[in-house]
């Protein structure tokens, strides 16, 4: 059952970091990559761009495009972890099958997973 709840919490930390989001800055000519903690990933940035504009303005261009990213990137985690076609059997249902089997398998069981 330990080893169980370890690859159930290992799954839902790596679909919560293949999370990204790339939403463009007002004038939509800078597009970041942003995780759901708002790491910048990637940075586009459109031919020009930087000499249409002076360094505060494309700054802000920046600042705003990268918090426009993390709000919906953080959307789209809240929709991923919410999603009940994305949880796992329940414990306490596998392992009623598990008991159920008897002697055909009295094998504990291994949810799926093979240890590495």
């Amino acid at each position: 059952m330990k080893r169980e709840l370890q690859h159930r919490f290992e799954a839902i930390q790596q679909r919560a970091e293949e999370i990204v989001a790339r939403r463009p800055s007002p004038s939509g000519l800078v597009i970041p990559e942003v995780d759901i903690h708002g790491r910048l990933r990637n940075l586009y940035l459109a031919p020009g761009t930087c000499d249409r504009f002076g360094s505060h303005e494309l700054a802000a261009e920046i600042m705003a495009a990268i918090a426009e990213s993390t709000a919906d990137a953080q959307r789209k985690y809240h929709l991923d972890m919410n999603d009940n076609s994305l949880l796992p059997r329940p414990l306490a249902e596998v392992m009623r099958d598990w008991r159920a089997g008897g002697a055909r398998d009295s094998r504990e069981p291994d949810f799926g997973k093979s240890e590495k």
